[in-house]
C-alpha cells in the first residue's frame, strides 16, 4: 500500500504537459531576426549597464570587471545555447516554466515559474531604484533634497530619506494603470536601442582615449599619494594592481553582473510573431548576447581605465566618469539617455511578466485560480498593481540594490540550470506521440520491458532512444545535478583546497572521478535523430557545464540572500503541496 501510495506521489510530480495545453500570447506584429536581435540587446542592455559597472568595480573586482563581465557573459551564453534549442525544439512562447513543464515534469516547472516569479519582482524593484537615481541626477538632488527638508520634520527619518523611492513606485502605479496594450511601442523602442549602442560606443571610444593604463596597474603608493590609506595594508581598497580584490572578488563580481545578461530571454516569448521561429529565435539569442558581452566587457575596461576604481562610489553611475575628466557636455547627454532607457524600459509593463508567469501557473492549477484574472481582467490587474507596488514600498526599508540584485540573479540562475538539465535530458528521450495525455512511445523504439544489465548500459542495443535509455539518462543527470552541486559547494567553501591539504583534495578528485563515470554512460546512450535548425553542440558537455558554472555562481551569493531565497522557496512549497499537486489540471 505504501509502495503505491509512493508511486502515485511520484508520478503526480514528474506528470508533463502537452503542447497543445499551453497558454499562448500574441503582440499583433510580425519581428524578423533583426528584430529579435533588437529586442534582446534592448532588454539585455538595460539598467544595469547605467550603474552595475560602478558599483562592482569600487568595492568586489577593481578592474577585473572586464574578467566579471567575461565570466558572467559565456555563464549566459551557455544558458542561451539551451534556449536556443528549445525555442527550435518546442516552437511555442513560453520560458523556462514551459520547457520544465514539457520536458522533466510538474514538480520542477513549479520551482522554475517560482523562481521565475522571485527574478522579475527583483527586476521591478531594481527598476524602481534605478528610476529613482535617474531623477536624482538628472535634477541635481533637488528632488530629495527638497522633499527631505519640507518633510523631515512631519514624519519618521527612514521615511524622509526615501522619499524619492516611493514618489517613483507611485507613478509607476499609474504607468501600469494606463498601459493597456502594443501601442506600436515596439519600433521606439528599436530605435532607442540604436541610439543607446551609440552613446556606448561613445563611452567607449572616450575609454580608450583619456583612459590611462596605469589605473590598471595601481599600487600602494598611489593610494598614499591620493590621500586615501597611508598603512602597509590597502584594507577594503583592495591590494592594487589589476585584481586588487583577489580571485574571490573575481567569482563574487561574476555572480553580481551576471543580472546584466539576464534580457535575453525574453525572446523565446516572441514564437508566434516570429516569420520562422525555428531559425530566427535561436539566431536571435546568440547575435544579441554576443553583441551584449562585447557592449559590457568594452564600457567595463572604458571605466576603469579613465577613472581609479578607488574614485568609483558605491551608487554612482556610467555618467560621472565624464566629470572625472572635465567632459560636462558628455556627462549631461549620457545621462539623458540614460533617463531615457529608463523609463522606456519600465513603460514595457514592468509587472507584465510576472502577470504571465502567475496565469500561466495558475491555469496549469500550480496556483489558485483567481490568479488568471490578473491578465485578463482589467480591475483585478490593477489590484494586482497596487499591491505590488505597496511591497515595492515596503521592501525599500528592507532590502539593498545589491540584495536586489542577488535575488534577481540566484533565480534565474536556477531556472537556467533547470533549462540546460532539460537539454540534457530531452536528446537522449524517446519520440513521443501526443495523442492523448499519455504520450505514447513509438513501437520501434525497443520492446516494451527492458531490463537493465551492464552490457545494457555501456552498450545499448538500439541506434535510437528507447524508455530504458530514457530512464537511465534521467536517473545519471539527476546523479550528475547533485555531484555538480556537492563539487561546488567544495570549491567555494573549503579553504584547505587552496593550501594543498590532502583531505578536500580527496574528495575533489573522487567527484570529479564519479562525475566523469556517469557522463560516460551518458555519452553511451543513443540520441533523437530528429533534425532541428538548431542544437547545443557537445552534449553532454555543454549543459553539465552550463549547471556547473550557474551552480557556481550562485554558491557565492551571500547568507542572507540564502536566507531570503529559502523563505521564498518555503512558501512556495507549501503552496505546492497543500494546493497545487491535487488541484493541477495536467493529469
Amino acid at each position: 500500500m505504501l509502495r503505491q501510495a509512493l508511486r502515485r506521489f511520484g508520478q503526480k510530480l514528474v506528470r508533463r504537459h502537452l503542447l497543445e495545453e499551453v497558454f499562448e500570447f500574441n503582440i499583433g506584429i510580425k519581428m524578423s531576426t533583426l528584430d529579435l536581435v533588437a529586442l534582446g540587446v534592448g532588454r539585455t542592455v538595460g539598467v544595469g549597464v547605467y550603474f552595475l559597472a560602478n558599483e562592482v568595480a569600487s568595492n568586489q573586482a577593481g578592474p577585473s570587471i572586464v574578467i566579471c563581465f567575461l565570466v558572467a557573459g559565456l555563464t549566459s551564453m551557455l544558458a542561451g545555447l539551451c534556449y536556443a534549442e528549445f525555442s527550435a525544439r518546442v516552437p511555442h512562447p513560453g520560458s523556462a516554466y514551459l520547457y520544465s513543464f514539457v520536458t522533466i515534469g510538474e514538480f520542477w516547472a513549479f520551482i522554475t515559474g517560482w523562481n521565475l516569479i522571485l527574478s522579475f519582482v527583483a527586476e521591478a524593484f531594481i527598476v524602481v531604484r534605478a528610476w529613482t537615481l535617474a531623477f536624482e541626477i538628472l535634477f541635481a538632488n533637488r528632488i530629495s533634497e527638497t522633499l527631505h527638508e519640507t518633510i523631515s520634520q512631519y514624519v519618521p527619518q527612514v521615511f524622509a530619506d526615501n522619499v524619492g523611492y516611493f514618489f517613483v513606485v507611485f507613478l509607476f502605479f499609474f504607468m501600469e494603470v494606463q498601459h493597456a496594450e502594443w501601442h506600436g511601442f515596439f519600433r521606439i523602442f528599436e530605435v532607442f536601442t540604436l541610439v543607446k549602442l551609440l552613446v556606448l560606443s561613445f563611452v567607449i571610444i572616450s575609454g580608450f582615449i583619456k583612459g590611462d593604463l596605469h589605473n590598471w596597474k595601481l599600487t600602494e603608493k598611489d593610494y598614499v599619494q591620493a590621500g586615501l590609506n597611508d598603512t602597509s595594508r590597502l584594507g577594503l581598497l583592495g591590494s592594487g594592481g589589476f585584481v586588487p580584490f583577489g580571485f574571490q572578488g573575481i567569482l563574487r563580481g561574476s555572480a553580481t553582473c551576471f543580472y546584466t545578461f539576464i534580457g535575453f530571454s525574453i525572446i523565446v516569448t516572441r514564437v508566434k510573431e516570429s516569420h520562422t521561429p525555428q531559425r530566427s529565435i535561436p539566431m536571435g539569442i546568440v547575435v544579441s548576447l554576443l553583441i551584449c558581452f562585447l557592449v559590457y566587457i568594452c564600457v567595463s575596461a572604458a571605466l576603469t581605465l579613465m577613472v581609479p576604481y578607488y574614485q568609483l562610489r558605491p551608487g554612482s553611475t556610467l555618467p560621472e566618469i565624464f566629470l572625472h575628466i572635465g567632459w560636462a557636455p558628455a556627462y549631461y547627454v549620457v545621462v539623458i539617455v540614460m533617463f531615457c532607457n529608463v523609463f522606456l524600459y519600465a513603460s514595457w509593463s514592468f509587472t507584465l511578466p510576472i502577470r504571465l508567469v502567475i496565469y500561466m501557473m495558475a491555469q496549469d492549477g500550480l496556483l489558485f485560480p483567481v490568479l488568471t484574472r490578473i491578465h485578463t481582467d482589467t480591475y483585478a490587474r490593477i489590484v494586482f498593481t497596487v499591491i505590488f507596488v505597496t511591497i515595492a514600498a515596503i521592501t525599500v526599508f528592507f532590502f539593498g540594490l545589491t540584495d536586489q540584485l542577488d535575488l534577481r540573479s540566484v533565480g534565474t540562475l536556477i531556472s537556467y540550470s533547470l533549462v540546460a538539465f532539460c537539454v540534457l535530458i530531452v536528446r537522449y528521450q524517446p519520440e513521443r506521440r501526443n495523442r492523448g495525455n499519455k504520450a505514447q512511445v513509438q513501437e520501434e523504439n525497443g520492446p516494451a520491458a527492458e531490463k537493465l544489465t551492464l552490457q545494457a548500459l555501456l552498450f545499448p542495443g538500439s541506434p535510437t532512444p528507447t524508455p530504458l535509455s530514457g530512464r537511465v539518462v534521467y536517473v545519471c543527470s539527476s546523479l550528475l545535478a547533485l555531484l555538480l552541486t556537492l563539487l561546488c559547494l567544495v570549491l567555494a567553501h573549503w579553504p584547505g583546497l587552496l593550501s594543498g591539504d590532502p583531505g578536500p583534495i580527496t574528495v575533489v578528485v573522487l567527484l570529479l572521478v564519479l562525475i566523469t563515470g556517469i557522463t560516460g554512460v551518458i555519452c553511451r546512450q543513443p540520441q533523437r535523430s530528429t533534425p532541428l535548425p538548431f542544437k547545443v553542440p557537445a552534449l553532454p558537455l555543454l549543459p553539465l557545464l552550463s549547471i556547473f558554472v550557474n551552480v557556481y555562481l550562485m554558491m557565492q551569493m551571500t547568507a542572507g540572500t540564502w536566507l531570503r531565497f529559502g523563505v521564498w522557496m518555503l512558501i512556495g512549497f507549501a503552496i505546492y503541496f497543500s494546493y497545487g499537486i491535487q488541484q493541477s489540471l495536467v493529469t
